[in-house]
């Protein structure tokens, strides 16, 4: 058993509201139960005589009852569907929607900045007046920095699956959208090539209905009908200028 993780996860509950789920939190509050009973058991701490202990074996009997009570509360939030999940993109700094470029960027600034190792460094800046303070001290910032590295890590994997399976979504849109279009074409085609015989006999087929020799055309009645309009309303204006008209091969 590691004493320093006795006083991660008792020391310092709150860093357990930063995990991405109560049940992983609930995990480590049974291995400390796990170690607590071992101890009650064996009546000795872990580790070698003269490591200092963070807690005291008479204080084991309370806090293991503390700890079951704690546990139980636990099960019950997550009975009832709180799972206490983190908001990666205020964790990473991010903004709903950003692009894998921006997320890469802030990944990797986070990564170098809350490195484990950088907290151990300067811990070792400090300055302690005993030294089972600082072994203490140590032990709680390996922790700390631990567990939000890893943080880190697993708000950058979420973050990442919801880029592409936006991306995956966006090419399926595109690919729908093009596909639909492709059909909407090809029904416009069919429409034209179906209409286009049925236009060319209308407008090339001759008429025999004259017996003059002349071809008559559908559209002549209407042509000529729409002259006869346009001359009614002009000497309905008194409009009598005359007008130079070329009757050249014009038949009624």
């Amino acid at each position: 058993p590691n004493n320093s993780r006795i006083r991660g996860v008792w020391g310092d509950p709150d860093v357990h509201d930063l995990t991405p789920t109560r049940t992983s939190h609930v995990h480590d509050l049974e291995h400390v139960k796990l170690i607590y009973n071992s101890i009650l058991r064996d009546r000795k701490p872990p580790g070698p005589a003269w490591k200092p202990r963070s807690v005291p074996y008479r204080e084991i009997p309370g806090r293991l009852c503390t700890l079951g009570s704690k546990i139980q509360q636990l099960k019950q939030r997550i009975a009832m569907g709180e799972s206490g999940s983190v908001d990666y993109y205020a964790l990473i700094g991010l903004r709903r929607g950003c692009s894998r470029s921006e997320l890469d960027r802030a990944h990797l600034l986070l990564v170098l900045k809350h490195k484990p190792e950088k907290s151990i460094g300067f811990i070792d800046r400090c300055e302690f007046a005993e030294e089972k303070d600082y072994d203490s001290a140590k032990d709680r910032a390996r922790m700390s920095a631990v567990l939000l590295y890893r943080l880190i890590r697993k708000g950058y994997s979420s973050v990442s699956a919801t880029i592409a399976a936006d991306e995956a979504a966006e090419k399926e849109r595109k690919k729908a959208q093009l596909a639909l279009q492709q059909v909407q074409l090809e029904e416009l085609k069919q429409r034209m090539q179906a209409h286009e015989p049925q236009a060319e006999a209308d407008a090339d087929g001759p008429d025999d209905r004259g017996g003059n020799g002349v071809g008559s055309f559908p559209y002549q009645g209407v042509f000529c009908r729409d002259l006869a309009v346009v001359g009614s309303l002009l000497s309905q204006v008194r409009f009598n200028r005359p007008l130079a008209v070329k009757y050249e091969a014009l038949t009624c």
